[in-house]
């Protein structure tokens, strides 16, 4: 594998995880020496262009006695290896796709390997072996007949079925939150994480930047076990989360006024927090949430599983609770997420549950059937409005799920690139298993035309906006 050629090497210094990434493709070279590095322009479904790197070559996988070599290709995100690759298969002119559970016809493969990649523990020489397993059982390739039927023995494909642990068991280390901002909402998220999380130690910070505070005192005053009062950053090392929900801003600010002082604010803050705790996730609550997730990821170096933001986690636990309790006669449990933007262009979506357990398989859209039902029941879910403690229960839940790795799936805001073909970097909510290593984004899924035109909206103006913010 030469990553010496100009065109890698061009190609390769636009990743953002350069090192972590050559790393990764060294190991493949040392396991799989016949696997090619080209570069090369790749379409999303969007049509953005962009060059990316690339894998190329030939898997073995044995099929009935025989052994065939396998080609297959993997598109490489600029974030790789934090994010999966994007793969396909390469049939020949001989060749027929048998089209299947995990491959479409255009020859994309779709399995939860992939979907729940979370490198360090998912790796390219991982899939690639799992993709040898999966295939010697289902051949999604035939060759091409005068009858055209199909013949699995002459196989083309990869990909695997990498399983995500459970989890659930607490870590031995001291766990400590830390909460920046003494306003309403950091009082709420403490609170609520007391009362809902098992937590060594919670720190709250009032930081002179920030235009939310005076709560503060009350809790110097009242001092409740396990929470510390500081306005010094420094205080928050070593946090396994970091929660951030102080803003800076004033009503007579233009919105790009608003969103500048927020930035200017996050970059006096959110390097040195990363700094003080290098492994913990950054959970961010100040507003605009979706854009300052966004600038916090950039401002932080973090890896993006680290860096979230409470997105629509709260509409999600709405939606579903008045679907179930006030309009369905029997709680069937019926999940529904709400993804995308925190506006008036977030999308609805049905979560199909694995059987037995409340563990998220797939994201289905809404039905011609079951639309009436979830109109009606976003109709309800307007007005209710963010209320500083109704988030800081929703921030509470999600650090429950971080700080015992339940593997638990909430719809938070994160980093959307190659999500259902989105090529730009943007941050939307979706759903995610959060663990104590952060979170692990789930499948994407087909929208309807009215949906799939609100997510690309909300990408496109978030990508206007970033043109006009100073990082």
């Amino acid at each position: 594998m030469d990553l010496n050629s100009e065109s890698v090497k061009k190609v390769l210094s636009k990743y953002k995880f350069r090192d972590v990434a050559i790393e990764e493709l060294q190991k493949v070279s040392r396991v799989h020496t016949d696997m090619e590095i080209k570069s090369g322009t790749y379409t999303f479904n969007d049509s953005l262009q962009k060059d990316l790197l690339k894998l190329v070559g030939n898997i073995p996988v044995g099929y009935q006695g025989h052994s065939y070599n396998l080609p297959i290709m993997l598109w490489l995100l600029d974030s790789f290896p934090f994010t999966p690759p994007i793969c396909f298969l390469r049939p020949t002119s001989s060749m027929v796709i048998r089209e299947g559970k995990h491959v479409d016809s255009k020859g994309r493969i779709h399995l939860p390997g992939l979907h729940n990649w979370d490198h360090p523990k998912s790796s390219v020489n991982g899939l690639l072996a799992e993709m040898t397993a999966k295939f010697e059982e289902e051949p999604p390739l035939s060759t091409k007949s005068s009858s055209h039927v199909d013949n699995p023995n002459d196989l083309l494909a990869f990909v695997a079925n990498l399983k995500v642990n459970e989890g659930g068991n607490r870590p031995d280390q001291e766990v400590k939150v830390s909460v920046i901002g003494g306003g309403d909402l950091g009082i709420a998220a403490v609170l609520s994480i007391m009362a809902k999380c098992s937590v060594d130690k919670l720190v709250l910070i009032d930081i002179p930047e920030s235009s939310t505070k005076g709560g503060t005192m009350d809790l110097e005053i009242f001092s409740l076990p396990k929470v510390e009062v500081s306005k010094d950053l420094s205080a928050s090392a070593g946090s396994k989360v970091v929660v951030v929900t102080a803003n800076a801003w004033s009503d007579e600010q233009s919105y790009l006024s608003v969103v500048q002082t927020n930035v200017d604010m996050y970059r006096g803050i959110i390097p040195h927090l990363a700094q003080l705790s290098p492994k913990a996730v950054l959970l961010i609550a100040s507003q605009p949430v979706d854009i300052m997730t966004h600038v916090a990821w950039r401002q932080s170096l973090l890896l993006p599983s680290q860096v979230i933001g409470v997105g629509c986690n709260l509409d999600s636990e709405r939606l579903s609770h008045i679907i179930n309790i006030s309009l369905v006669a029997n709680n069937t449990g019926k999940q529904a997420w709400v993804i995308g933007e925190l506006s008036e262009n977030k999308v609805a979506v049905w979560g199909n549950m694995a059987p037995g357990t409340d563990q998220l398989q797939a994201l289905t859209p809404v039905s011609n059937s079951t639309k009436p039902l979830m109109d009606r029941a976003l109709e309800m879910l307007k007005g209710r409005g963010q209320k500083s403690w109704s988030v800081g229960l929703s921030i509470a839940g999600v650090i429950h799920s971080i700080v015992t790795d339940q593997r638990k799936t909430h719809s938070v805001t994160t980093l959307a690139e190659g999500w259902g073909g989105i090529g730009s970097k943007a941050f939307l909510s979706l759903p995610c298993i959060l663990g104590e290593n952060g979170s692990t984004r789930l499948p994407g899924v087909c929208l309807g035309s009215e949906d799939e035109m609100k997510l690309r909206e909300s990408v496109a103006c978030q990508v206007n906006l970033f043109m006009q913010l100073r990082l």
